[in-house]
């Protein structure tokens, strides 16, 4: 049963209406009052709650109304309805504990596809779950390696979410394999036969954004020759992966939330609106938390694409993977050159997992295939490892002992050590540290090392 609150009875009437037709069975209260002797009695499967009543205008009734629901029906998704001028009290909603929110007016099928990921994800629909069980085969992990307990709470997770339109942000530092994850996510759903899109949105200026990702007609602006195709239009009916999400400049931010709140978008030189079915996977290497409280990311959009949270740990936190990764990117290297196999003795398996790897499992498989390609040994030694890794920029042995630094002050001696490596060139810098030029400024700003 969904449960509807709000005091416009046109709106109670619309939307009973709609649900209906789908086939839901539903319940209306026009008051708070009223809204909470139905959940005294019974527990909704979801509730579309207004945040403005007659009584204020200020939603703090709404927020009351939203905590009270909570506490007799705590696993009841709520949606809340809200106008666009009150995102900000969404937000707080968001932050009560309601599961997503919507803006007045709605798109109907934006919020049909909203209730149905709800319904979902908690537990309200077993068609996934009931498909998997009969075939314990279906989960595709492909390339994604390792036993670890961290990876296994996350391939969980991927299994539990992966077969609904939830939103999912990925976070971890840079390495760590976040794209494998939204492929992975891509694969296990309904929507693997459709397209999966990769947008590295840190590699897009302001100006091309729109061109990009809505597409242009021909003659929309001078160098518009020809009509283009959006990233979204491509994506249709399948995954947008929306990589380095904190690097999109804050005037674009508001563009793409439009996109996703409305699930429409305008072609430029085209007025006319298109919708798209997308899901929506994001991930970032930055804290944008912190971002939203420094004002350089929307509060709004980080908790349009925050709906599921990901986040992948350091390789240095789940080194019992370590010599499985090893072992797969050599085998990965002799099947790409049809070369021989190699093999590593126990010591050079010791030497690979104690290193740091601020670059993760980038700087790992580096490591590997340079090593096995210099060395040209069938059975790789701890000294064959170390002395390619003396030369790749990172830290020495010296340097590997640890103890009594904290991640920060290991990040920054990596970092000037890379600097005085490459002379201060920041592109061979990044790219060696396996990260964007614009992470690297951030942490170059951040440890007060300076650049040209």
């Amino acid at each position: 049963m969904i449960l509807i609150i709000d005091d416009d009875s046109a709106i109670r009437s619309s939307l009973g209406f709609m649900l209906k037709r789908a086939r839901y069975e539903v319940e209306t209260a026009a008051s708070p009052k009223e809204a909470i002797e139905i959940v005294r009695g019974t527990e909704p499967d979801l509730i579309l709650m207004d945040m403005n009543f007659t009584l204020t205008t200020s939603g703090e009734e709404g927020i009351y109304l939203l905590k009270e629901v909570k506490v007799f029906c705590p696993d009841t998704p709520v949606i809340l309805m809200t106008a666009w001028g009150s995102i900000d009290l969404a937000v707080k909603g968001m932050q009560a504990g309601a599961f997503d929110f919507i803006t007045k007016p709605w798109n109907n099928m934006a919020l049909m596809q909203r209730i149905e990921t709800a319904l979902e994800l908690t537990g309200k629909k077993r068609k996934a779950e009931e498909e998997k069980k009969s075939n314990p085969n279906h989960f595709d992990r492909s390339n994604i390696i390792g036993k670890s307990k961290e990876l296994s709470n996350i391939l969980a997770t991927i299994e539990r979410i992966a077969d609904t339109n939830a939103s999912v942000l990925i976070t971890g530092e840079s390495g760590t394999g976040k794209e494998l994850i939204a492929e992975a996510l891509h694969r296990n759903s309904s929507r693997r036969d459709n397209p999966f899109v990769k947008v590295n949105l840190g590699g897009i200026s302001q100006s091309l954004f729109e061109s990009e990702m809505f597409g242009h007609k021909r003659g929309a602006f001078t160098d518009a020759t020809s009509d283009r195709m959006g990233r979204f239009e491509m994506a249709h009916r399948g995954t947008i992966f929306l990589d380095e999400i904190g690097e999109l400049d804050i005037s674009c931010q508001v563009k793409l939330l439009r996109v996703l709140q409305e699930q429409t978008f305008e072609v430029l030189g085209d007025s006319r609106p298109r919708k798209v079915d997308i899901r929506v996977v994001s991930a970032t290497n930055v804290d944008l938390q912190q971002m939203v409280k420094e004002h350089t990311f929307r509060e709004d959009l980080f908790w349009r694409i925050n709906l599921i949270n990901i986040h992948l740990p350091a390789l240095r936190e789940r080194r019992e993977d370590i010599p499985l990764l090893a072992k797969h990117f050599a085998s990965q290297l002799a099947h790409q050159s049809k070369g021989d196999s190699v093999e590593f003795s126990a010591d050079a398996l010791q030497y690979l997992s104690r290193l740091p790897y601020t670059g993760n499992i980038r700087e790992l498989k580096n490591l590997v295939e340079r090593t096995i390609l210099i060395s040209g040994n069938k059975l790789l030694t701890a000294a064959d490892f170390e002395s390619q890794y003396n030369l790749s920029g990172s830290m020495t042995t010296g340097d590997m002992n640890t103890d009594g630094h904290t991640l920060d002050e290991i990040e920054y001696q990596t970092i000037k050590k890379t600097m005085e490596k490459y002379d201060g060139n920041l592109t061979q810098v990044a790219t060696t540290l396996g990260i964007s030029r614009q992470a690297l400024y951030r942490r170059l700003d951040k440890y007060g090392i300076k650049y040209n």
